[in-house]
């Protein structure tokens, strides 16, 4: 006997959902994503989904060899499952490892990397390069292999009736992600005005995909600008969240106006067709009301640089080297799971308008580290979030009673400002010196 889906009936049902979310201190925990463009390195091709060393059969492997279980759609094996963590395809067929919900530093970090490791010693049986960049540097959308995934049909569908970029943005990026639980309304509030706030400048450290379609793409991160050109409705930098009177209610809003992608019913996904979730909420669609599950399912397909469900995801990131990787959840704990550490980052950045920071974030694209911000060296004020950050850190193992020092893991990110430059600058000194333009030689910099 099955659970009688639990109906929506008021948008207070929906501000609910948020709060029934709400965990205390001593719960908190840190969840770490992270995707990779996977390409055959004597080919140079990108990685289908079907054939005996595709996408699918290294799932199947992997299972086997480490115990993941699968997760199947219609006939297609379409990711794993293992201990609260995932294994999940992007639409190009990029891996995106969804960590569990970790306590430590450290166990993310082990998390990542016995999964990059376990990739490492499949890569000769499927021949498979794995490259921490934030851009696919070879291939057009045209031809990258598509995954056969219900809810990518859709998306590719309409995506591009809202941005030219969209489906670049849906095969051709990778990013790294972290995932921060709040204790109440007013933390949470807290903690996205200074995530959004702060999102250009963590953009600009992780800044990673110069490179695109052979060439120098223009950008110290072709990734951003990708999402500035996908869908004006869910994407981008919110700026009501920087508002004082924020909260749960004004997210739930904004996202009860945003065109739903689908709606799934067992393994039926019916395309939204553009209706919002506010005219599915008063007058219902195709026949069905909606339920808890649809606004669970409508959250994820909101796209914004700092992302409200039951955790708070930051998403400005490229993705990048291993130490980088496990460096980004290391800053974002630093400023947001520290009262004190969250204000002072706040306090640096709460006269930046919204204007100020679709700004920095279109410099940003374009120069990574060498941008500004409201009128600021933006290398300067991520040298200071960096030392919050830090104390942080400190203050938050102290609240808890732990002495593992997790400062160390913003070491990365310390050396990367006292070069000045991004990854994706570097790449590009790289490839316009040493390299010469040689593709192999940038393939073999950036393989995990």
């Amino acid at each position: 006997m099955t659970d009688t889906p639990k109906l929506v009936e008021s948008v207070e049902d929906l501000v609910r959902y948020f709060h029934d979310a709400e965990t205390p201190v001593e719960d908190w925990r840190i969840g770490t994503e992270h995707e990779k463009i996977g390409i055959r390195p004597d080919t140079r091709e990108r990685v289908p989904y079907e054939g005996e060393r595709g996408i699918r059969a290294l799932l199947e492997r992997i299972g086997e060899v480490d115990g993941w279980a699968p997760m199947m759609e219609r006939d297609h094996l379409i990711g794993l499952r293992k201990q609260g963590a995932s294994i999940t395809l992007e639409p190009g067929g990029q891996i995106e490892l969804s960590g569990a919900p970790l306590l430590t530093l450290g166990e993310t970090c082990r998390e990542f990397n016995g999964h990059v490791d376990l990739l490492g010693r499949l890569a000769g049986e499927f021949d498979i390069a794995w490259l921490a960049l934030g851009a696919d540097p070879l291939h057009e959308v045209a031809t990258i292999p598509q995954v056969p995934k219900a809810r990518y049909e859709i998306m590719r569908e309409y995506l591009p009736t809202r941005g030219s970029l969209a489906l670049e943005m849906m095969h051709a990026t990778a990013t790294v992600q972290a995932n921060y639980d709040y204790s109440d309304e007013e933390d949470m509030a807290a903690k996205m005005r200074t995530a959004m706030a702060c999102s250009p400048v963590a953009s600009a450290i992780f800044a990673n995909s110069s490179i695109c379609q052979g060439k120098e793409s223009g950008f110290a991160s072709r990734r951003v600008e990708v999402w500035r050109h996908v869908d004006p409705d869910r994407c981008g930098l919110l700026p009501f969240v920087l508002e004082p009177d924020f909260g749960y209610r004004e997210y739930a809003e904004w996202a009860l106006d945003v065109p739903i992608f689908f709606v799934v019913r067992g393994d039926r996904y019916i395309p939204g067709n553009g209706v919002s979730f506010r005219e599915f909420l008063a007058g219902g669609f195709a026949g069905e009301r909606p339920t808890v599950a649809d606004w669970d399912l409508h959250l994820t397909t909101l796209f914004p640089e700092v992302r409200l469900k039951r955790v708070i995801e930051v998403r400005g990131a490229d993705a990048v080297p291993r130490d980088l990787i496990c460096a980004l959840p290391a800053l974002w704990k630093g400023l947001l799971y520290d009262a004190d550490a969250c204000a002072a980052a706040w306090e640096i950045a709460r006269g930046w308008s919204g204007e100020e920071l679709e700004a920095a974030r279109r410099d940003v694209a374009r120069a990574g580290l060498r941008a500004r911000i409201a009128g600021r060296e933006l290398l300067e004020v991520a040298g200071e979030l960096v030392e919050i950050a830090g104390e942080g850190l400190r203050a938050f193992a102290e609240g808890i009673g732990t002495d593992v020092d997790e400062r160390v893991f913003l070491d990365p990110i310390r050396a990367q400002l006292e070069r000045g430059r991004s990854p994706g600058e570097e790449i590009l000194e790289l490839w316009r010196g040493e390299w010469q333009g040689d593709m192999d030689c940038l393939i073999d910099y950036a393989r995990y």
